[in-house]
């Protein structure tokens, strides 16, 4: 009897919980006008008049489409002088020109009477909900969008880091692209290289960017190696932008780059070893071998790499994968390793073996 008053005590005092509980909603934005693309920083902030501890809040309208797109950037959830502050945090881009009008869904889930009489009385019933499900509109937030000649928006620098523009042939020569800044990185364009009769390498482009109330603060960067047997220029490169801060548009831009090439140094007996027999060298390697030379760029520029694989051997196998002919192959594994390839460079000489597929799969399976 004294087990069950005391139940019944706390379920009148849980119920009165439920009855006390009120919150109070409001929304605060650092800008009612901005560009499309621009950043909007949006502030939600959930207020109670106790400690609210049988409320749970369903918001997160993480969202990517046509007309939006909207990034979760902090919640928080604390208690001040007895009172719960639940705090949530959103980036809004708006794609699209003209007024925009938001209002997000919310939804507020409170324990119900049913689920704590059953606790507290001890009744075994699984049909019963556990929550009150009560969805709450915010406030409509009503922004003035401008329209821009450019959808990249932000605040951005270009800095390029590069070689000697002078050297000899088959050295590659290294360009790095770093755009630093603020704004919406993820609609930042590529960059492509392709010049006639020079082989170019490259890495996938890197993000090192974080979101901030600002928008995507942070860098975007790749790398360049261009191996050549004679001169060559590398393209000129822009991308335009609308810069927020003057407010119009600019421009990031490389300009084209004459790169001077003279002949190698090195003399054919450097190449090869003179003791090495049954390989009978012949000069139209020598393109072969110095391309082959641009396998440093392991050093400089870091390829996608097979995890179980050796970063050197790795570098071996991607170069014997993009061979285009049985001749080139022949080179690679002798600059590779002679003694361990010395079979295959022989029947690949002696005509044995013809098929470029099958020379590739006994070397790197």
């Amino acid at each position: 009897m004294k087990k069950n008053l005391g139940n019944l005590i706390l379920l009148l005092l849980f119920t009165t919980l439920l009855q006390a509980s009120e919150y109070t909603w409001s929304v605060a934005v650092n800008k009612t006008q901005a560009y499309t693309n621009e950043a909007i920083h949006l502030h939600y902030t959930c207020m109670y008049n106790d400690n609210a501890e049988l409320y749970v809040i369903e918001f997160n309208p993480t969202t990517d489409n046509k007309n939006y797109k909207i990034e979760i950037l902090r919640e928080d959830e604390k208690i001040v002088d007895g009172k719960k502050i639940n705090e949530y945090e959103f980036v809004l881009f708006v794609k699209k020109a003209g007024e925009f009008s938001l209002s997000l869904d919310t939804l507020m889930k409170k324990t119900n009477k049913d689920s704590i009489e059953n606790g507290m009385l001890g009744r075994d019933n699984a049909n019963y909900e556990e929550f009150s499900l009560y969805p709450y509109k915010q406030k409509s937030v009503v922004f003035d969008i401008l329209k821009t000649s450019n959808s990249m928006v932000g605040e951005f620098t270009l800095s390029v880091k590069k070689d000697k523009t002078s050297l000899e042939s088959y050295i590659p020569f290294h360009l790095e692209f770093l755009v630093s800044g603020v704004g919406d990185f993820q609609v930042f364009k590529d960059i492509d290289m392709k010049i006639d009769g020079v082989e170019v390498f490259s890495e996938e482009a890197k993000e090192e960017i974080v979101l901030t109330a600002e928008g995507y603060k942070g860098n975007w960067r790749k790398k360049f190696a261009f191996v050549s047997d004679k001169s060559f220029t590398i393209p000129a490169w822009e991308v335009r932008y609308f810069d927020l801060t003057q407010k119009k548009s600019k421009v990031l831009r490389f300009d084209a780059l004459d790169i001077q090439v003279t002949a190698p140094k090195f003399k054919k007996e450097e190449l090869l070893d003179p003791e090495e027999k049954g390989f009978e060298f012949d000069r139209k390697y020598i393109y072969y071998i110095l391309t082959f030379l641009a396998g440093f760029l392991v050093a400089k520029i870091k390829f996608r790499k097979h995890k179980e694989q050796d970063p050197q051997e790795a570098l071996f196998c991607k170069r014997v994968n993009e061979t285009s002919s049985l001749e080139k192959l022949s080179f690679i594994l002798v600059t590779h390793d002679m003694k361990k390839y010395e079979d295959i460079i022989a029947k690949i000489e002696a005509n044995e073996l013809t098929s470029l597929n099958k020379a590739k799969k006994l070397i790197c399976g």
